[in-house]
Parts: C-alpha cells; structure tokens; sequence
C-alpha cells in the first residue's frame, strides 16, 4: 500500500492506493496516530484503493472515534468492492462515504 498525505492548516487528506489489509493497517493506524492531533478535518481518499480488510476496517474505526472529539471524517472515492464491505459491515452507517 502507498499513502500520500496533505496537510493544509487544520484539514489533512490521505490518498490510499493498493490493500488496506492485515499487513497495511499497522502502517496506516500508525500514521494517523502521529498525524491526527490538532486536525479537524480528515479525508481519505480511497480513489485507487483496491481491497480493505477487518484490520482496515479497524483502523478507520479508531480514527473515526478520534475524529468524532476534535471534528469530522471523511471518505471520498471508494470503489464498488470497497463500499460493498462498508455496506455488509454496516459501516456505511458509522462512516461519512461520499
């Protein structure tokens, strides 16, 4: 997985391409552990992300609860295969999708 991050004052925008699996997640919770303080605005964007497992779905858990106390998430570009999984999981209903 590749992820490109942007930071414009109090809004940050993470670009994921590839899986967002078991062996990934770590990375990601790991960046946004570090990147998250102060921000108020996070969007990911999951244009070229291919495929997201449980440990994704985990971490985006987390970040949405840390988002929740300092301001809001958002998920922009999920493709079908993508935004089926947040529909099975129900996670479509935690989660802004656009």
């Amino acid at each position: 997985m590749e992820m490109k991050q942007t930071k414009e004052g109090k809004n940050l925008l993470i670009a994921l391409e590839g899986r967002l699996d078991t062996l990934t997640a770590p990375e990601l919770e790991k960046e946004l552990n570090s990147a998250l303080e102060g921000i108020e605005k996070l969007t990911l964007d999951f244009a070229n992300l291919e495929y997201i497992s449980s440990a994704g779905l985990r971490v985006l858990l987390s970040a949405q609860k840390t988002m929740n106390n300092q301001g809001e998430m958002v998920i922009r570009n999920a493709n079908e295969t993508v935004r089926e999984v947040f529909e099975v999981t129900g996670f479509d209903e935690i989660l802004t999708v656009e």
